[in-house]
Order: structure tokens, then C-alpha cells, then sequence
């Protein structure tokens, strides 16, 4: 059918796509901030949430692991690591440094250089830099919603982390 979702998003549309450096940007400053609001509700919660804090900590192991992938460097943690709320800060605080550091260096044309790389079950693949960082904003932002809902399942106050609250500057 012409026009319909299936045409519209068949492989051959998606090599073709593209997205602006300053939305990329708007996407990672938000990363950011949603890390940064999310750390805090999980240091206010009450008691003990240890798949909150596996989740949040597994957001972070993925920013973390695709910005080595991307720079050809080697991640310093796996993909679900077990790690502490102030290791989790001081990964936050890295992976926010590490993608403005390297977005600011990014062109419109740069981001659709094509990236070889191992992913964590020793497959190679191949993609666009625009794909991987689009990726990585819907990931942590699909886990954000997790701990959100496993917080609020273990007594604790789930932050919303919405793109539009971060666009609005305030909360709904």
C-alpha cells in the first residue's frame, strides 16, 4: 500500500534519513539532565531498590559503552555492571563530559560517518554515528521508565524524566 507505514519505514528510508546537530545536541543535553534528576530520586527513595539502581546503572553502561564504540576506545564496564549510586554519579558525570565533549566536535556530514564495532556478544556490525546516538537517547530513555515503574512498585517517588519537561524547563 503506497503511503503506508510499511513504505515509509522499509530499509531503504531509514539509509536515508537524517537529523540536525542541534536536536542531537537538544537529545544529549537531556540524557544529561534525565541522568542527573533520576540519581536524585534514587538517593531520596526510601530503603533499599536494587533493580532501580540495576537498571539506572545498565542506562549508564550503555551511554558509556557506545561512546567507546563510537571513539574506538574500550569500555571500562559491561552492559549490566553492578555498581553503587556514587559509582553510578561519577559514570554520570563521565558519560555527560564524554558525548558534549564529542558532539561539539560533530558536523551535520560527520554524524553519518559509518562506525565498525564489536557488540558485547562479539558480533561485528556496522553503523552510522546519527543511528547509534538516536539509539542511545531511546534506550536510556525506554530503562528510564523502567526504574520509574520500579520505584514506584518499592515505596520510592519515581522522577519524571519526559524530553518535554526538560524542553519546558519546568515539570508538568
Amino acid at each position: 500500500m503506497q503511503g503506508s507505514i510499511v513504505t515509509l519505514y522499509s530499509p531503504e528510508h531509514r539509509a536515508h534519513a537524517t537529523m540536525s546537530l542541534p536536536l542531537i545536541r537538544s537529545l544529549f543535553a537531556h540524557m544529561a539532565w534525565a541522568d542527573a534528576q533520576l540519581l536524585q530520586a534514587l538517593r531520596a527513595a526510601p530503603g533499599d531498590d536494587p533493580l532501580s539502581i540495576e537498571r539506572y546503572a545498565h542506562v549508564l553502561a550503555a551511554e558509556h559503552i557506545w561512546i567507546t564504540r563510537i571513539e574506538g576506545r574500550d569500555p571500562r564496564v559491561g552492559v549490566w555492571p553492578v555498581l553503587s549510586l556514587e559509582e553510578c554519579a561519577v559514570l554520570s558525570d563521565e558519560n555527560a563530559r564524554d558525548y558534549q565533549r564529542f558532539i561539539d566536535l560533530e558536523t551535520d556530514a560527520t554524524l553519518q560517518r559509518a562506525v565498525t564495532y564489536t557488540n558485547s556478544s562479539g558480533a561485528t556490525f556496522t553503523g552510522r554515528v546519527l543511528d547509534i546516538l538516536l539509539h542511545v537517547a531511546m534506550h536510556g530513555a525506554y530503562h528510564r521508565g523502567q526504574v520509574a515503574l520500579t520505584m514506584r512498585r518499592s515505596g520510592g517517588a519515581p522522577v519524571s524524566t519526559d524530553y518535554i519537561l526538560w524542553s519546558r524547563g519546568r515539570p508538568a
